[in-house]
């Protein structure tokens, strides 16, 4: 029953916080703007910074290890970053859940090869006006957003492979 509890006050308090971001940063998640830039706490415990992928495609994912379409989708994310890496295609997952380990456990049974990033306290999140799970930004080689996809279903991942040649090849 606890666990039912904390995990219903878990998400009524980040819907309130990404709430409360999307109006305090609205402008900042617009698409055709500059992402802005971050840095965060990776799974390999290294400080990772967005911009230190300028020049190449970048995906944002933000999901939760609690998200079961977040936990279908990344596999398919594996996927899409083995198949593009090599052509300049990075994806960066951030996890948004305060406890880092569920999303550690998580990945012991669901092996990604793309970097894992902590937003602990949903700052990141917050600033990117992340208001579904998962929610994906594409980035392209300038740093600026030009795509956006919130929750997913399945199919999803032809639209991401769409966009991502498209940016490749620009």
């Amino acid at each position: 029953m606890f666990g039912h509890r904390f995990k219903f006050i878990f998400h009524l308090s980040l819907s309130l916080s990404l709430l409360m971001g999307s109006i305090s940063f609205s402008h900042a998640a617009e698409m055709g703007d500059k992402a802005t830039d971050f840095t965060l706490k990776s799974l390999g415990g290294k400080n990772l910074k967005l911009s230190e992928y300028r020049g190449q495609v970048v995906m944002l994912n933000f999901w939760a290890s609690w998200c079961a379409p977040c936990r279908q989708e990344m596999p398919l994310l594996e996927d899409l970053y083995k198949k593009y890496k090599r052509l300049g295609f990075i994806i960066l997952g951030v996890n948004v859940e305060r406890d880092s380990s569920k999303a550690s456990s998580l990945l012991k049974s669901i092996k990604v090869s793309f970097p894992i990033l902590f937003d602990n306290e949903n700052k990141i999140s917050k600033l990117y006006t992340v208001t579904a799970m998962p929610t994906t930004i594409i980035i392209d080689r300038d740093g600026n957003m030009r795509y956006l996809h919130k929750g997913y279903k399945p199919g999803y991942e032809l639209a991401y492979q769409k966009q991502i040649k498209a940016l490749l090849r620009e």
